[in-house]
């Protein structure tokens, strides 16, 4: 069976949970903290601590650097989902690019303000101590205070995605591909506090992100 390594809120932990679910294929969930890669550490052979990633049988997959898709893609050929057709790789490769800087640096910070509703207070320090080592002294306050800020860069981001969708169900044609259960996982992370909502102003965003959250693969509905 495959196991899925991760804890709930990551966003990119959410892609590939998405991406099990929408397979249909059986799957186990291991929720580590966050502050305690050392499962990671062990299963990898000591070279990665990042979640997510998966083990599957004798084969444990990870990233090897900030563009790969080592994960999705293997799950992507192992259970036949369609998500990576040639034709619309390089697309894909732009579009992924720009949902995980432009989007996500929106929705972690976003996120990460309510942090303390979610992470357990045993890990909190961590928690902090990790972000303020990457971001800076104070910068869950500093999201805190410019959050507004912040939700219009999210929406603004978001603009490019909801032309796309105005003329389509998916971002790149009639059916889902990989770039729509990344977005849905950047999305995901944002949600995942419960303090917002997707931006009225985007409402084929969020008439795509009701149907992404159902959504079954052929196989799996056959």
């Amino acid at each position: 069976m495959i196991e899925l390594v991760q804890f709930a809120w990551s966003s990119f932990c959410i892609v590939q949970r998405r991406i099990l679910e929408f397979s249909g294929a059986s799957f186990k969930i291991i929720n580590i903290p966050s502050s305690d890669r050392s499962l990671v550490w062990k299963l990898t052979k000591e070279r990665y601590y990042g979640v997510p990633i998966i083990r599957d049988g004798k084969n444990v997959l990870f990233e090897t650097d900030d563009n790969s898709q080592v994960i999705a893609k293997y799950l992507d050929s192992k259970l036949g989902l369609g998500l990576f057709p040639a034709e619309l790789e390089g697309v894909q490769s732009i579009l992924w690019r720009f949902i995980e800087s432009d989007i996500e640096g929106a929705t972690f910070r976003l996120n990460d303000i309510y942090c303390k509703e979610f992470v357990p207070k045993n890990e909190q320090l961590n928690f902090i101590r990790h972000k303020e080592r990457k971001f800076g002294r104070g910068c869950i306050d500093q999201w805190h205070a410019h959050q507004t800020d912040w939700l219009l860069r999210l929406e603004d981001s978001l603009l490019p995605f909801e032309e796309m969708l105005a003329h389509q169900n998916f971002l790149l044609g009639d059916r889902p591909r990989f770039v729509d259960f990344n977005l849905w996982g950047m999305l995901g992370n944002f949600l995942f506090s419960g303090h917002y909502q997707l931006p009225k102003s985007r409402p084929q965003i969020r008439q795509w992100h009701r149907r992404m959250a159902s959504l079954k693969s052929e196989k799996t509905r056959a």
